[in-house]
């Protein structure tokens, strides 16, 4: 067998594989002599039926299968032994008139070679690493929240200043119909809660919803309206009330600190906010990292320039699933994919050049902290290690687990080597300021 290669350009290649009569006869003949001894053809007894007509019958079906097997095999290894970088899978290149009724035969396959490229980790770029901070305003209104929490709740038939309220949100045109609880004070507007003075439970009030509250996010939550449809929306609103109440506050005492942290861990109010804070900025260090990361490959993409073998990949695209794509359909799908190729090859050269690899011992340690994480939500604050160990084993038995949490694994690795060695810029926020900047608004 003979497999040459010709390189059209740095980013696609043709190899030729020639096979010959000697690469597969024996094997044909191994088959054909397999079928003949176990064909029941009626007029013959079992194994006597000639192989002529085994051939005539069989032939044909066994060389194609079996040359595709040879050609297959021999390629693969070619690929394999010359290191070729390539993407997606060879692709063979049609010949309308091919021949097989001679011994010997030609076959062509295109690859997409992969692109030769650098990337630089320290260039100067606009990635910024938020610090989220819990200021006054959030302090004192998780303060207000656990006072409500743990506070007493009292029906009322009409609405009064400082009640809650619950109803449904309705708007039929767009497709709004929710139900939620809220307070008065939280429309933008003062005059948009006298509306709800002295309404009772049935009362229908018709609102508008643009600048009905102070941050159209919040839109998504009491209309449960998409993040792209809540800018700018202007229509009217019905607000049906089914329930009203109001909350007689928790004292803030010794009684409500143990209920929330246990016994003495806090004293006072000052403590209590100092405990808050400290535990919402905890949380908040999850979410500036995974922003973080994620304006990391945004950069990454952007200023790692290369190119692809874009005709290859959308060919190669057309006949790789289940069912073939038009050429339209292929185009559409490598435009929503390009960019991830486009980091993954990144990613891949990343972790080639600063030798990021998962050993065993980092899936099991990752795991175990894991583990017991979720056990303390549940109060198991000190599990013993055999029974943390053997949770650990039953979860990396499960393949789906182990690639899972082999992907979150390298995913901290990666982001301890971009914090690490990426330039980027501090910047102290407060949550909501976050979320403005998480939405690219300031």
């Amino acid at each position: 067998m003979n497999i040459t290669r010709n390189n059209v350009d740095a980013l696609n290649a043709v190899v030729t594989v020639e096979v010959s009569k000697a690469d597969y006869s024996d094997k044909v003949q191994k088959v054909l002599t397999d079928y003949r001894k176990n064909a029941a053809i009626p007029g013959f007894r079992k194994g006597t039926v000639p192989m002529s007509l085994i051939q005539k019958q069989y032939g044909k079906a066994v060389l194609l299968e079996e040359v595709n097997k040879v050609l297959q095999s021999n390629l693969n290894n070619y690929l394999a032994q010359e290191k070729l970088d390539i993407l997606g899978n060879p692709l063979p290149k049609v010949t309308e008139d091919f021949n097989w009724d001679v011994e010997d035969y030609k076959f062509e396959f295109e690859l997409g070679l992969a692109p030769e490229f650098s990337v630089n980790l320290d260039a100067k770029n606009e990635v910024v690493s938020y610090k989220i901070i819990a200021d006054d305003k959030m302090l004192n209104e998780q303060i207000t929240r656990i006072q409500k929490q743990y506070g007493k709740l009292i029906a009322k038939d009409t609405v009064e200043d400082g009640n809650d309220v619950s109803g449904i949100f309705a708007n039929e045109e767009k497709g709004i119909n929710n139900r939620t609880t809220l307070s008065l004070d939280a429309f933008a507007d003062k005059n948009t809660a006298k509306l709800f003075i002295g309404k009772k439970i049935g009362d229908v009030i018709t609102l508008k919803t643009k600048g009905l509250f102070d941050d159209d996010h919040k839109l998504m939550d009491y209309l449960a309206v998409g993040h792209d449809d809540v800018h700018g929306l202007d229509v009217d609103v019905t607000f049906t009330i089914d329930e009203v109440t109001t909350h007689e506050p928790a004292v803030l005492d010794q009684e409500l600190f143990d209920k929330l942290f246990g016994p003495k861990i806090v004293t006072s109010v000052d403590e209590l906010k100092a405990k808050i804070k400290e535990d919402a900025e905890k949380q908040f260090v999850q979410q500036a990292d995974q922003k973080f990361l994620n304006d990391v490959v945004e950069s990454l993409i952007e200023n790692t320039k290369f190119d692809l073998p874009s005709q290859f990949l959308k060919k190669w695209i057309q006949v790789a699933g289940e069912n073939p794509l038009t050429v339209e359909e292929a185009e559409a799908e490598y435009a929503k994919s390009e960019k991830g190729l486009r980091y993954q090859l990144i990613e891949g050269k990343i972790m080639a050049e600063n030798n990021l690899q998962i050993t065993f011992e980092d899936l099991k340690s990752y795991t175990s902290e894991m583990i017991k994480k979720q056990m303390a939500q549940f109060g198991q604050m000190n599990p013993s290690d055999e029974d943390v160990q053997g949770i650990v084993a039953r979860v990396m038995s499960n393949q789906d687990e182990v690639k899972r949490l082999s992907e979150q694994v390298m995913s901290e690795k990666m982001l301890n080597l971009y914090k690490e060695k990426v330039a980027t810029k501090s910047k102290e926020v407060t949550f909501d300021e976050f979320v403005k900047a998480l939405y690219g608004e300031i």
